[in-house]
C-alpha cells in the first residue's frame, strides 16, 4: 500500500493510491498518519478501505507533503556505502555511524530546498528512508528487526558540508537546517517492497545525473541497521532512519565542486518508491 498525505504546510490530509493508482482521502478513517496510526491497528483497516474501491477520491492536483507526520526522530547513517566513504576519503567504518537529523528539517518531496545564510557547499543525498511501525528495544537479533518496519520511503538528506565538517563538533549542524530533509512521496508498506536490499537509487541536479546507486551495496542492511541502533537508543512508531547514500555527492568531487545554488533543480527516485523534485532556493 503507498500512503501519502495532501494538501498546503499544515493542512495535509491523510491519503493513498489505489490498485489502479487512484488517489483517495483517507480522513474518513484516520485522521494523520503519524506514530499512532503506524503503532496501532489502523493500517489494516485502511488496508481493506483502499481494497474495497469505496472510498472518496482526493484532489489529484494537491500539493504532496511528508508522508509521517512530526516524526519523533531521524536517525541517520553515515558512510554505509563503500563507494561513498572511498569518494569522501575516510574508511569504510566497522560500526555504523549514527547522528541525528531534527524532525523539523522535514519538508514534502517536491517542496523548494533553501541554502541556508553562509552557506557555500550544499550538497545533495538521494537515500532509503525506513519508517518504524512498532517498537524497537534492544532487539536481540537482526531478524526481529522486519517485524519493526513499517515501510520506506525517498529522503534526501541534504548537507552542508562546510558546517558539516569545518566548523567544528559533531555532524548535526550541517544536517539539521530548514527544508533539509525532503521525505517522500509515499510511504510503501513493507508488505510492496520484498527486499529493501535490491533497490536502485538515482539523483540528478539539473538534469545531470550525479548519483546512480543499488541498496545492495550499503555496508550494513536495513534489518542490521535497525538492530544496531535499538541498542543504543528506543525506537518508535514514526521514527525515521535515513540509511545511507552511495557515490556522487559534490563533496566527492574535483574542484570546482558542484554544490547546489539558487535556481538549482534535484530530481530523486528509488525504485518501487516514487520520485521527487526539488528547485533550489536561499534562506
Amino acid at each position: 500500500m503507498k500512503l501519502l498525505r495532501v494538501g498546503a504546510v499544515g493542512q495535509e490530509r491523510p491519503a493513498a493510491l489505489d490498485r489502479v493508482g487512484r488517489l483517495v482521502d483517507l480522513s474518513g478513517l484516520v485522521s494523520e498518519i503519524d506514530g499512532a496510526f503506524l503503532g496501532g491497528d489502523g493500517l489494516a483497516e485502511v488496508r481493506a478501505a483502499v481494497h474495497g474501491g469505496t472510498l472518496p477520491e482526493a484532489d489529484p492536483t494537491a500539493r504532496i507533503g511528508a508522508p509521517i507526520a512530526r516524526p519523533g526522530k531521524i536517525v541517520c547513517v553515515g558512510l554505509n556505502y563503500s563507494d561513498h566513504a572511498a569518494e569522501t576519503g575516510a574508511k569504510p567504518p566497522a560500526e555504523p555511524v549514527l547522528f541525528m537529523k531534527a524532525p523539523n528539517t522535514v519538508v514534502g518531496p517536491n517542496d523548494q530546498v533553501l541554502i541556508p545564510r553562509g552557506s557555500r557547499k550544499t550538497d545533495w543525498e538521494v537515500e532509503l528512508a525506513v519508517v518504524i511501525g512498532r517498537t524497537a528495544r534492544y532487539l536481540a537479533s537482526p531478524a526481529e528487526a522486519w517485524d519493526c518496519v513499517a515501510g520506506y520511503t525517498i529522503s534526501n538528506d541534504v548537507s552542508e558540508r562546510e558546517f558539516q565538517l569545518e566548523r567544528g563538533g559533531q555532524w548535526d549542524k550541517g544536517k539539521s537546517c530548514e527544508t533539509f530533509n525532503p521525505l517522500g512521496p509515499w510511504l510503501v508498506t513493507a508488505d510492496e517492497v520484498p527486499d529493501p536490499q535490491q533497490l536502485g537509487l538515482r539523483c540528478s541536479v539539473n538534469g545531470i545525473l550525479r548519483q546512480d546507486g543499488n541498496t545492495k551495496n550499503m555496508i550494513f542492511g536495513v534489518a542490521e541497521i535497525v538492530h544496531y541502533v535499538s541498542q543504543f537508543m528506543v525506537l518508535e512508531p514514526g521514527d525515521v532512519i535515513n540509511t545511507g547514500t552511495p557515490a556522487g555527492v559534490a563533496l566527492g568531487m574535483p574542484e570546482p565542486k558542484p554544490y547546489l545554488r539558487g535556481g538549482d533543480v534535484i530530481e530523486l527516485e528509488i525504485d518501487g518508491l516514487g520520485r521527487q523534485r526539488q528547485p533550489v532556493g536561499t534562506a
